[in-house]
C-alpha cells in the first residue's frame, strides 16, 4: 500500500509551500494525444485532501516542447520529460498561466533552472504576499522572462491566448491565461474549469493512503484497502476540495478528537497519531451525486463564490472570447484530464453568470458564503459589485 521512497522523487524545496506529500513527490506521465500532448501529474493537498496537480507538455511543430503550468521538477519528473526531449527536441517555452496560484508559481523558478535554454512566459500582474517582491527575487530568471500580453509574438504560430482578469481580491489580483493550441485543438486552463469522475484517478492510487484515511466512517474503523474504500475516500476528498466543509460533514472539536484517538487501530505519525476529527452523515453521497455528471466541465464552487462573482461581466466576456476557438478537448491543471468538450460545454459551465442560478446545493455552500461575508467585512476582499447586465458579445 505504501510506495517506496526514492531519491528520484525527492523534492527538497517543499518548505516553500508545505503541502502533502511534502518532500516525496511521485510523477505520472500520460500521453493524451499521440505525439502531440502529454500531462505530468503529481499529488498535492492538506490533511490528506490530495488532488492532482498537472502540467501539460505540447510538441511544437517547429521542434521542441512547451510546458504549461510546471510542477515540481524532481529527478523523476525531469527524466520523464528528458525522454520527450530526446524524441522531439528541447523545452523551448515554460508558461506560468496565473498571477495568484501559489501552487503553480512556486515551481517556475526551479523548473526554469532545470531547463536553462527555455523562455519563461508569465501572466501579467504578478504579486506576492506579504511583501511585493520582483519575480527574479522569487527565483524566476529575469533575462529569460516575458509577459503574456495581448501582443502575440513567437508563440502566435501555434497558439492563441486570452487573459481572465485581473480580478481584484484585496491582497492581489486573480488572473488566468487560457492557451489554445490550434494544431491539436486543445484548450489549456489552470483553475477555471474542472471535471470529476467517481473513481479515483491513477495518480491518487499509486499510494492510496490518503484515500483510505478519508474513507473511514469513524475513528476506530480499520484501514482496509478495497476498491470500494478507495472510491469512498476519493469522493469525500472531492467534497472537501470543492466545499471545504460540505453539509454532510461534522467536524469534532480538538479535545473530542484527542479523547477518541486512543480507539484508532493505527496511531502512527502518518496516521496523525490516531486523530480523526470527521463525522460523515449516512447520506453523504447525495452531495457527491448532486455534482455535475462525470466528465462534465464545471466551475468549482470556491472559484464561483469567492472570485468570479466579483467580476461577472469580465468573466463572461472572457468566456465568449475563448469559445470562439474550435477546441475539442480541455486540459485543466486539476482533477480529470483531458475533458472531451467544446465551446458549448464551456458556455454551459459558466451559465451561472447569466441566469444567476446556483448549480450547487445551498447547504453545501454555507461555509463558503460565511467566508465570503467575513472577508468582505474585514476589508480583505472588496465588496461584491452590483451585477450589471451580462454582455453577450465577444471581446477581442
Amino acid at each position: 500500500m505504501i510506495t517506496s521512497h526514492t531519491a528520484d522523487r525527492n523534492w527538497p524545496l517543499w518548505p516553500l509551500l508545505p503541502l502533502y506529500p511534502y518532500g516525496q513527490r511521485q510523477t505520472l506521465c500520460r500521453e493524451i494525444l499521440p505525439g502531440q500532448l502529454w500531462v505530468f501529474e503529481q499529488l498535492q493537498g492538506v490533511l490528506y485532501v490530495a488532488v492532482p496537480i498537472r502540467m501539460t507538455v505540447v510538441r511544437l511543430q517547429r521542434g521542441g516542447l512547451l510546458v504549461y503550468a510546471p510542477i515540481a521538477p524532481t529527478t523523476e519528473c525531469r527524466r520523464q520529460l528528458q525522454a520527450l526531449e530526446n524524441r522531439y527536441g528541447a523545452v523551448q517555452h515554460i508558461v506560468l498561466p496565473t498571477s495568484s496560484g501559489l501552487e503553480h508559481k512556486v515551481f517556475v523558478g526551479p523548473f526554469a533552472r532545470a531547463f536553462p535554454s527555455a523562455t519563461i512566459w508569465v501572466a501579467p500582474d504578478q504579486w506576492s504576499f506579504p511583501l511585493r517582491l520582483p519575480l527574479h527575487w522569487l527565483g524566476v530568471p529575469r533575462d529569460r522572462t516575458r509577459f503574456l500580453t495581448d501582443s502575440q509574438g513567437v508563440l502566435a504560430e501555434e497558439f492563441e491566448w486570452a487573459r481572465l482578469g485581473p480580478i481584484n481580491l484585496g491582497p492581489g489580483p486573480f488572473e488566468e491565461i487560457a492557451l489554445f493550441h490550434r494544431p491539436s485543438r486543445s484548450l489549456l486552463l489552470t483553475d477555471t474549469l474542472i471535471a470529476i469522475q467517481p473513481e479515483p484517478p491513477a495518480i491518487a492510487q499509486l499510494d492510496p493512503w490518503p484515500l483510505l484515511f478519508h474513507s473511514r466512517d469513524h475513528v476506530d474503523q480499520t484501514w482496509e484497502d478495497t476498491p470500494e474504500r478507495r472510491r469512498q475516500g476519493w469522493q469525500r476528498t472531492v467534497l472537501f476540495s470543492l466545499y471545504f466543509r460540505p453539509s454532510a460533514l461534522e467536524v469534532t472539536s480538538l479535545w473530542q478528537s484527542v479523547k477518541e484517538a486512543g480507539q484508532a487501530p493505527e496511531r502512527s505519525r502518518r496516521a496523525y497519531w490516531g486523530l480523526y476529527p470527521f463525522r460523515w452523515n449516512a447520506d453523504w453521497q447525495q452531495s457527491f451525486q448532486k455534482l455535475p455528471a462525470a466528465g462534465t466541465p464545471f466551475v468549482a464552487p470556491i472559484l464561483q463564490e469567492l472570485i468570479l462573482k466579483q467580476s461577472p461581466d469580465a468573466t463572461w466576456n472572457w468566456v465568449n472570447r475563448i469559445c470562439q476557438w474550435p477546441f475539442e478537448r480541455i486540459v485543466p491543471c486539476h482533477f480529470e484530464a483531458p475533458i472531451a468538450a467544446g465551446p458549448e460545454a464551456v458556455r454551459q459551465a459558466f451559465a451561472f453568470l447569466r441566469d444567476r442560478t446556483q448549480p450547487f446545493p445551498e447547504a453545501d455552500l454555507e461555509l463558503l458564503h460565511n467566508l465570503d461575508r467575513q472577508l468582505q467585512q474585514r476589508g480583505i476582499t472588496p465588496p461584491r459589485p452590483q451585477e450589471s447586465g451580462i454582455k453577450t458579445g465577444s471581446q477581442r
